[in-house]
């Protein structure tokens, strides 16, 4: 690890009380997981289990200008997800808003950000990115000030960019880096690469901890060298590199060992392009980091790959190595470490602070957030290591909880075909021929002569929309997707591999119905205190099969909250609802169907008026789907 001169840290403690006294403001939803710990639980009680079925829409925001900037008509496409690759004049967003003293931001795909009116969402102010940049697209962050700074929105870019606003006024903050941007494609995390040629950005929002600003990153997914994903702080009222922390340790770091003879030089992915966590009080920031590329095949990077697919916790003022826990050993699925959020385990008499983490396998680890230790005992398991790759050398062995277990499906046989209706059968058998499709097992690994059907498959059985966590219940609820990803690896000139027929799906491609029996798409409650699913529901209905056979759960991305009345909010669906369930029991107490799914995170928050909304980003786009909507709608109670 390399740090830049570290800054005199005065007034940290001032500003972090004010942190901590802001995150729990109960009118508030100030950070994209409303805390720095990333629970997504609001204190708020006036919507209630027995009057949640009386929500309507408060007011509704479109994101798209009356006249967009050149370039944004059209949807640019996610690689993996495949979002927005129908033609629209809408883009699709992932944004779940923040919102601070009666003022809602968030960022629009539209090349804007934008301060509304939390009662009314009536615009206050808007900036527009320059050079058709695009802000992150899951959210933007709050900065309190200190020092007789001003309050401050800060967010990166697709294009590298670290960029603060005034609050109030929306302005650029002259201070900050220069007239307040900060260039994030250095030298050092180019690898030597031309920045023009090379992928670095944000697709998610910093985390401010006290006077810092830290940053994760997106890369590219392949080819195996390029952008490093290092995790770096800067300062919030100057824009200056404060530390960074090398994902991948150089020569001399522990853990460089893991990486056989040079393969870790210039070497892209393992970055963190899903939400950073911290514990403030502790001073801790902790790192949910990715996989390597290439992320499907690693012969190139023999060796366990740290800190590939691994949490690993920081000092969060020095960017001091404290532990880690890799979840994942050579990852060659893609899994990266995709949800980590603090929760607190009442066990044997105790308080145990801890930190819950899932990759997209939806394997959930409880480990002590001061240790790394797990609460709950896991045990190194043998996998499948058979395949026609000469050059790969997967890891025997995986990290497995022995309670819970894992929360989605893992595995595949022929017999477990969708028979819902004898349409889809014969559409599914007919995949199976044409992309030769062999059965699956967990941690399987890829091959050249068969495309294996791969659970969780490319989004995950849990991606970046992460879990919300209920303290009083000690329930960590999160939605899990049950679609493969049928999968086959073909090599290429120079002896690596690369994905055959890029991102698929196990789903028919005409319905979007999945090829294995329902359920699809689920609602999971765990308790932490016991280690144990307290409950589960089918999450989302197929409306194209016959009447009867439609509860079948559907795909999601994006996340739940909960909130202190003991409701659980989520959309991410891909039947275009907002629901609310009982977060003691899993019984859906209200929805609404929306002109578009929900592809991101609710939150909800308390108006001046002292009101209670609940808003939702709904554009769709979702897994390749449609993007039909530029809204931003708001409920609330009569």
């Amino acid at each position: 690890m390399k740090r830049a001169a570290i800054l005199p840290l005065l007034g940290l403690t001032a500003i972090g009380l004010a942190m901590q006294a802001n995150a729990q403001a109960k009118p508030d939803w100030p950070s994209y997981g409303r805390d720095p710990g990333g629970q997504r639980h609001s204190p708020l009680k006036q919507i209630t289990p027995a009057n949640v079925a009386r929500l309507k829409i408060a007011w509704t925001y479109h994101m798209r200008p009356a006249q967009p900037a050149p370039g944004m008509a059209a949807a640019p496409v996610d690689p993996e997800t495949g979002a927005g690759r129908r033609a629209s004049r809408f883009i699709p967003s992932q944004a779940t808003p923040i919102v601070v003293k009666g003022v809602m931001y968030l960022p629009t795909p539209y090349g804007r950000v934008v301060a509304l009116d939390a009662d009314t969402g009536k615009e206050i102010w808007a900036y527009a990115l320059a050079g058709n940049d695009q802000a992150a697209t899951r959210g933007v962050e709050y900065w309190p000030g200190m020092d007789g700074a001003r309050p401050q929105i800060i967010f990166g870019t697709r294009a590298g960019k670290l960029i603060a606003l005034d609050a109030g006024s929306g302005r650029p903050v002259a201070g900050f880096g220069t007239d307040g941007i900060v260039d994030m494609k250095t030298p050092e995390v180019l690898n030597g690469a031309s920045p023009s040629a090379t992928m670095f950005g944000m697709s998610s929002p910093p985390l401010v901890y006290r006077n810092l600003i830290i940053t994760g990153s997106r890369v590219q997914e392949m080819p195996s060298q390029g952008a490093a994903g290092d995790v770096r702080a800067w300062d919030a009222r100057t824009g200056r590199l404060v530390w960074t922390f090398h994902t991948i340790p150089r020569p001399g770091e522990p853990g460089h060992e893991t990486w056989e003879g040079d393969s870790w030089k210039n070497r892209s992915g393992v970055n963190v392009w899903t939400f950073l966590a911290a514990d403030v009080q502790r001073g801790i920031v902790y790192l949910p980091v990715a996989s390597p590329t290439f992320d499907r095949w690693g012969g190139d990077r023999k060796g366990a790959n740290l800190y590939g697919t691994s949490v690993v916790a920081l000092d969060a003022a020095t960017g001091r190595y404290l532990w880690h826990f890799q979840t994942v050993h050579h990852d060659i699925w893609d899994l990266d470490l995709t949800s980590a959020s603090l929760v607190d385990v009442r066990r044997n008499g105790r308080t145990i602070p801890a930190i819950a983490v899932m990759n997209k396998t939806a394997i959930l680890f409880l480990l002590d957030r001061v240790t790394g230790k797990p609460i709950y005992e896991v045990k190194e398991v043998p996998v499948p290591t058979e395949t026609d790759i000469a050059s790969e050398a997967p890891w025997p062995t995986q990290p497995m909880p022995v309670t819970p277990p894992p929360l989605g499906r893992l595995s595949f046989t022929m017999a477990e075909l969708a028979d819902v209706t004898p349409e889809l059968k014969g559409r599914c058998e007919a995949l199976v021929k044409e992309w030769n499709i062999v059965e699956s097992r967990m941690f399987q690994p890829l091959r050249a002569d068969s495309a294996v059907a791969f659970f969780p498959g490319s989004f995950g059985g849990v991606d970046w929309g992460g879990a919300a966590f209920d303290p009083k219940l000690g329930y960590y609820i999160v939605n899990i997707n049950n679609l493969a990803s049928p999968q086959q690896l073909e090599k290429q000139p120079d002896g690596s591999y690369v994905l055959k027929g890029g991102y698929r799906y196990f789903w028919d491609r005409e319905t979007r119905l999945p090829c294995q029996r329902p359920p699809w798409g689920e609602l999971v409650a765990v308790d932490v205190n016991k280690g144990r699913i307290a409950w589960r529901r089918t999450l989302g209905v197929s409306e194209n099969l016959p009447a009867g056979l439609q509860e079948t759960g559907r795909p999601s991305l994006g996340g739940p909250i909960t909130t202190a009345a003991g409701l659980t909010f989520v959309g991410g669906t891909d039947d275009n609802r907002l629901r609310a369930f009982d977060s003691r029991t899993g019984r859906q107490l209200w929805e609404m169907k929306l002109p578009a799914s929900i592809y991101a995170t609710p939150m909800t928050y308390q108006g001046k008026a002292g009101r209670q909304y609940v808003a939702a980003v709904n554009t769709g786009g979702m897994a390749s789907g449609p993007v039909t909507n530029d809204a931003v709608t708001a409920f609330a109670l009569p």
